[in-house]
């Protein structure tokens, strides 16, 4: 492990090199890479014979941040992904997965450097464009309730969000940032959304789109509106947690081919 300096933040690297091609794999919203492996969304661990790249993004995990909401726009996210790419695999192309933001900050980077990436495999979108505008609202709500009555509150709201069937039985889980950060973090995705439709569109590298069932904050018209625009890309949809255990062989059968 290693970790790699971004302005205002130092972000907390971990390279597995087996040889073979690159792959970057990012996380979600308040996770990392340790809380995405126990919520079985480190599809890297199904992975041999590659150079696979993992981090905690800004704020999140063992990386360090500010209490700065216009560090984590998912932007801002996508700025230091390609510093990272740059510094570990100068010049090459590389398969990039990602969960949520994860995904977005994927998108971001792509439609800026779209010869950047050999693949994609993008894992629940997030809410966009139409669905953004309420889903922000309810961020900044979220950080005036950790402000105002702290994270307990915060997560006691949580669990009374709708559980997606992919994800049933998976064990319960915390927020893996500083709640000192946290309400930077929830107005910095507020602040966010995916790249134009338009722009989207140009990306022509090849892209799967993981999606399940049942899950506000990550709506399947995000996920068949991507496979709309996008020119070369699948959907697969999880509605059982069966479903979800089989999400690493599909990331090992997409970067099999490069």
């Amino acid at each position: 492990m290693s970790t790699f300096a971004v302005p205002g933040a130092e972000l907390d690297v971990e390279l597995s090199d087996e040889g073979g091609p690159a792959v970057v794999q990012l996380h979600g919203l308040t996770s990392s890479r340790s809380r995405d492996r126990v919520l079985d969304l480190d599809l890297g661990r199904g992975l041999s014979g590659t150079r696979l790249l993992r981090y905690d993004a800004r704020g999140h995990g063992r990386s360090t941040g500010r209490p700065e909401p216009t560090d984590y726009r998912w932007r801002n996210l996508a700025d230091d992904l390609l510093r990272l790419l740059d510094h570990w695999f100068p010049g090459e192309q590389v398969h990039g997965v990602g969960p949520s933001m994860g995904t977005a900050t994927l998108l971001h980077a792509a439609v800026r450097e779209p010869d950047r990436f050999s693949g994609l495999t993008l894992l629940v979108p997030p809410t966009a464009w139409d669905t953004r505008v309420a889903k922000g609202e309810d961020y900044r709500a979220a950080a005036q309730l950790v402000e105002e009555q702290g994270v307990d509150a915060f997560l006691e709201a949580g669990r009374l969000a709708p559980v997606p069937p992919a994800t049933t039985g998976l064990p319960d889980t915390q927020p893996d940032v500083p709640v000192s950060l946290l309400p930077a973090l929830l107005r910095g995705a507020a602040d966010s959304d995916l790249p134009p439709a338009e722009e989207i569109a140009r990306i022509g590298t090849p892209t799967t789109i993981l999606a399940w069932t049942d899950d506000p904050a990550h709506p399947l018209s995000t996920a068949e509106a991507l496979v709309g625009l996008l020119p070369s890309a699948t959907l697969q949809v999880a509605a059982a947690r069966s479903d979800l255990d089989a999400w690493p062989a599909v990331l090992a059968a997409n970067v099999a081919p490069h």
